[in-house]
């Protein structure tokens, strides 16, 4: 049974840093790519960034420079380093698996319960 569990997630200050962990297991997920997505109240779920196991990496033109996806394939999992966060930013992050990159949810078959980011104003 496959399973992503994130954690990391809590109440910062603007300006300040979180970093948001996927451990994803259940089965080899060495040729996926693993990506994160959030939403927002009342908002639907939107693409933040993905990676592949060559460390490829894409990113939403709204993250770039403050956001950063690694990941660790021995370990089967992803991070996302969040820095210079702003309220904007605030939502339940969503770690996801899927066999390609791509920005739409419907293309990534697994998924993780969320964790939720808070950022002050």
């Amino acid at each position: 049974q496959v399973q992503l569990v994130e954690s990391g997630g809590g109440l910062v200050q603007t300006g300040g840093s979180l970093r948001l962990s996927c451990a994803a297991s259940g089965r080899t997920f060495s040729r996926d790519w693993m990506a994160w997505f959030r939403q927002a109240p009342g908002e639907e779920r939107k693409f933040v960034a993905a990676a592949n196991w060559m460390h490829i990496r894409s990113y939403a033109d709204s993250v770039k420079g403050r956001l950063t996806i690694s990941r660790d394939n021995a370990m089967n999992t992803v991070y996302l380093q969040m820095n210079s966060l702003k309220p904007e930013d605030t939502a339940v992050y969503y770690c996801a698996v899927g066999l390609r990159l791509s920005t739409v949810v419907a293309d990534y078959g697994y998924w993780g319960q969320g964790t939720q980011v808070t950022v002050s104003a």
